[in-house]
């Protein structure tokens, strides 16, 4: 019943395919992402995920996060209005059906940055996103590069590390992703990005001048 639910409502969604970002912290997702949208503009767009926790300073509702209370945002996830949730830290996080479908109703492709729970659970909609994998070229030089941030405590550190292992992992089942980019060259993995959603990119693009 539940998964049903999923295909009607996803059944009936129109726009551009979406496309799911995943990989561990320090491969170099948010660097991509920026270039990809600085070079194609207006024809991206974020869904803005639901918290639990408070915002920072600086942090705006509907902008940054979607601010709620616990009790509504487990109430809509067991109504089964959210694509992927997840805990951390004692805050769920999570991608609503409704925040994807406003990017999509703007004709845009809704990019979902999310872990590899949130990927296991949006394979069992009907949602039919491009699912990209962004791997570090080896532990090694994700360690240096979370190193040369120096934006968090060593225990803070391994349990990245430890993270982006299983994630490493997890981008190696077969049909989990459609492509899988190893940002061992910045250039490099942006031409192979760019190639993998030119499709999109070029019907997006082409609805806005037709």
């Amino acid at each position: 019943m539940y998964l049903r639910h999923f295909a009607r409502l996803f059944s009936a969604m129109a726009g551009p395919r979406p496309v799911v970002f995943s990989g561990p912290s320090g491969a170099g997702k948010s660097t991509l992402l920026k270039k990809l949208i600085k070079e194609h503009d207006n024809v991206f767009g974020f869904s803005v995920s639901h918290t639990t926790r408070n915002p920072r300073p600086g942090e705006e509702n509907g902008r940054d996060y979607h601010y709620v209370t616990r009790e509504k945002m487990q109430a809509a996830i067991d109504n089964g209005e959210f694509i992927e949730n997840a805990e951390f830290s004692g805050n769920l996080y999570g991608t609503s059906k409704a925040a994807v479908q406003a990017v999509q109703a703007k004709n845009l492709i809704c990019i979902l940055d999310i872990d590899m729970q949130g990927v296991k659970n949006i394979k069992k909609t009907d949602l039919n996103p491009i699912y990209i994998s962004i791997q570090p070229p080896s532990m090694d030089i994700l360690e240096k590069r979370l190193r040369d941030r120096k934006t968090e405590s060593e225990e803070s550190l391994q349990k990245r590390l430890n993270a982006a292992r299983v994630e490493m992992e997890f981008s190696k089942e077969p049909g989990m992703f459609d492509v899988v980019i190893v940002n061992d060259n910045l250039d490099d993995a942006y031409g192979r990005l760019k190639q993998t959603l030119l499709e999109e990119i070029n019907k997006v693009n082409k609805a806005k001048t037709s």
